[in-house]
C-alpha cells in the first residue's frame, strides 16, 4: 500500500509552489508600496533683537498708590451681616465700613454683666459682714480668728469683683469690634468682605488709602539702582492721560531685591498730582540723567525659556534652533531687559519655546524688529 506522501505528492508540490508565489507577491507589494513619511517642520514666531535707545531704557512703568494705606480687619470672628461702602468711596475717620452679626457677642456681654452683678452683691455682703465683725471684735464680743475669716472673705470678694469688671470691659470691647471702622480719612481702595462671608479675626477685609501724598511704585534692575538716590528728580506721565506729565522725586529705595524678579522697588512721590489722575492708574517714570553702561535688548517675556536656575532663549541659526544663556536685568511691562547673552541681529523665538528641541529645523512665520 503506497504511503501518504507518495499518494499526494502532486498536491503537496502544487501547495508549496502556491505558498512561494504568495510570499513573493507580498514582498513585492511591500517593496513597491512603502508609506510616504512626511517631514513636519514647525512654524515659529521670532523677533530680531537690537539695542534699546536711551530714552526707552530709562522709562519704568508702575501704578499710582497712596503713601499711607490702612489694611483693616475685624478683631473678632463672625459672619458679615452688612457692608456700608463700595470700592472707590470716600470715607471719614470713625466711619463704619462693615459689621458682623453681633448675636453671639451680645450673649457673652449679657453673661459678663450677670457675673459682674453677682460679684457686686457678693462684695457688698462680704463688706457688710467684715464691718459687723470689726465692731464685735472692738467690743470684745468675738475672736480675732473670726474677724480674720471675714476680712479674708472680703478680700476674695473684692478680687472677684475686679475680675468680673475686667471681663465685662473685655466683652464690651468685643461688641465694639463687630464693627469695622476706618481709622483715617481716605478712599476705599480694596474690599474683600461681602455680606454672608464668615471671617476670622485678623483677616484683612478692606484697604483704605489715606488722603495726602500719592506716589508711583516702580521696579528697577540692579545696574540702574546704583545711579539712583533718595530725593532724585523724576518725570511722571500717565498712560490714560495724553500729554499730561508731572514732576516727582524718589522717596524710598528698597534695600533688598525681590526674590523672584531680582529687581528693586522704588517709590516715587508725585509732587503735583493731576486732577484727572486716579489711584491704580498706570504711570511711567523717567530719569533723564541716567546713561547706559552697556547694550541692552528688549524681548517679550514669552521668549524666556527657564530650566532650573538657567535663563535661556532659543536662537535661530541656519533655520535650526539652539539654546543660549542670557541675563535678565529688569522688566518693562510684558517685556524683559536682556543685558548679556545676545547681540544685535540675533533671531529669537518668541512663542512655543517649551516645545522645541536643540538643533531642530524650523520655519519662520514672521520676523519683526525689536528695539
Amino acid at each position: 500500500m503506497p504511503n501518504f506522501f507518495e499518494a499526494n505528492k502532486k498536491y503537496i508540490i502544487y501547495g508549496a509552489c502556491s505558498l512561494a508565489v504568495l510570499f513573493v507577491g507580498i514582498q513585492l507589494y511591500r517593496a513597491t508600496n512603502k508609506p510616504t513619511i512626511v517631514k513636519t517642520i514647525p512654524l515659529v514666531r521670532t523677533v530680531t533683537v537690537g539695542a534699546t535707545d536711551s530714552a526707552s531704557s530709562n522709562v519704568y512703568p508702575g501704578t499710582v498708590h497712596g503713601r499711607y494705606e490702612s489694611s483693616l480687619a475685624f478683631q473678632v470672628a463672625g459672619k458679615i451681616n452688612a457692608r456700608y461702602v463700595n470700592l472707590g468711596d470716600k470715607v471719614k475717620a470713625g466711619q463704619v465700613l462693615m459689621s458682623l452679626d453681633p448675636k453671639d457677642v451680645k450673649q457673652s456681654v449679657e453673661a459678663a454683666q450677670a457675673t459682674l452683678a453677682a460679684a457686686i452683691s457678693n462684695q457688698q455682703l462680704a463688706e457688710t459682714n467684715a464691718l459687723r465683725y470689726r465692731q464685735l471684735y472692738a467690743s470684745g464680743a468675738t475672736s480675732k480668728a473670726a474677724l480674720d475669716t471675714y476680712n479674708a472673705q472680703l478680700d476674695a470678694a473684692n478680687a472677684k469683683l475686679r475680675e468680673a469688671q475686667a471681663q465685662a470691659t473685655v466683652s464690651g470691647h468685643q461688641l465694639e469690634y463687630t464693627q469695622l471702622i476706618s481709622d483715617a480719612d481716605g478712599v476705599v481702595a480694596g474690599l474683600i468682605g461681602e455680606v454672608g462671608m464668615v471671617t476670622g479675626a485678623g483677616a484683612v477685609m478692606a484697604t483704605v488709602v489715606r488722603d495726602g501724598e500719592r506716589e508711583v511704585q516702580i521696579t528697577v534692575p540692579e545696574n540702574v539702582l546704583t545711579k539712583l538716590k533718595i530725593g532724585q528728580a523724576a518725570t511722571i506721565s500717565f498712560w490714560a492721560l495724553d500729554n499730561i506729565t508731572c514732576n516727582g522725586h524718589i522717596r524710598d529705595i528698597a534695600s533688598v531685591a525681590d526674590a523672584l524678579t531680582k529687581t528693586y522697588r522704588v517709590n516715587v512721590t508725585i509732587d503735583n498730582m493731576p486732577q484727572d489722575a486716579k489711584l491704580g492708574m498706570t504711570a511711567k517714570v523717567s530719569f533723564n540723567n541716567l546713561t547706559k553702561d552697556a547694550e541692552t535688548f528688549v524681548l517679550p517675556a514669552s521668549a524666556i525659556y527657564k530650566v532650573s536656575d538657567k535663563t535661556q532663549v532659543w536662537l535661530v541659526k541656519d533655520k535650526h534652533v539652539q539654546l543660549t544663556n542670557v541675563k535678565v536685568s529688569g522688566f518693562n511691562g510684558n517685556d524683559v531687559l536682556i543685558s548679556e547673552g545676545l547681540k544685535s541681529g540675533d533671531t529669537v523665538i518668541t512663542a512655543g519655546v517649551n516645545k522645541l528641541v536643540d538643533k531642530q529645523e524650523v520655519r519662520l512665520a514672521n520676523e519683526t524688529a525689536a528695539k
